[in-house]
């Protein structure tokens, strides 16, 4: 047996440089890959973000955001009377009119009550607005109900036209004995119409996220 033949070697040959082009480039899908799943998930996030403030204000009333929810068949309705003044605002990138069709309102506890806004394009073309609410002061918030409105949708509004937003809603009688409360006559509503889908929206949502 001839014992001068060379080992035999497990080693893997080199790559040749079109293999290597083609190793680099699958990395390189890979990577647009992530960067793709990454970049999908930071837009899911933000076409999240109102659709989550508004489940969170309404679960929770939180920060003077009033709950939403359907009154009871059985609350009672108090003799206490609370005046409801209405406050509008728009975000200066929105060309559009936007008030309260009514002066202030004196509702008793448990009361339902309907009242509406008023928003006008003043503009020459089409555009679509997003208001977000809240009720001061704060510590009323978690009492105010409302069992229809218009906020946290988007609201697409023709030039030159103008658009009527009812809002129902009531307070509830638990105000009553709340210490905190026991002199409080009067609570503001209070909307905000923002350019849907723009960053003074996202800036206004997360200043709510950050608040304390």
């Amino acid at each position: 047996m001839d014992d001068s033949s060379p080992p035999s070697s497990s080693a893997s040959p080199p790559l040749s440089s079109h293999q290597e082009s083609e190793d680099i480039a699958a990395r390189n899908r890979r990577t647009l890959w992530m960067v793709g799943i990454v970049i999908l998930c930071m837009v899911g996030l933000t076409a999240a973000s109102v659709p989550l403030y508004r489940l969170y204000c309404q679960v929770t009333g939180y920060g003077g955001k009033a709950n939403r929810q359907e009154k009871p068949l059985d609350m009672k309705i108090l003799d206490r009377e609370i005046k409801v003044r209405f406050n509008s605002d728009v975000a200066d990138n929105l060309n559009w009119r936007f008030k309260a069709d009514q002066p202030p309102v004196s509702v008793k506890l448990g009361q339902e009550m309907m009242i509406s806004f008023s928003a006008e394009n003043m503009g020459d073309r089409a555009v679509a607005g997003t208001a977000l609410f809240n009720v001061s002061p704060p510590q009323a918030g978690v009492y105010f109900h409302k069992t229809q409105c218009f906020c946290f949708d988007y609201q697409m509004i023709a030039p030159h036209k103008q658009v009527h937003f009812p809002v129902v809603f009531y307070i509830d009688p638990a105000l009553d004995r709340d210490e905190q409360l026991k002199d409080l006559k009067s609570v503001t509503l209070s909307y905000v119409f923002y350019r849907a889908e723009s960053p003074e929206l996202d800036r206004a949502l997360q200043d709510f996220y950050n608040q304390p």
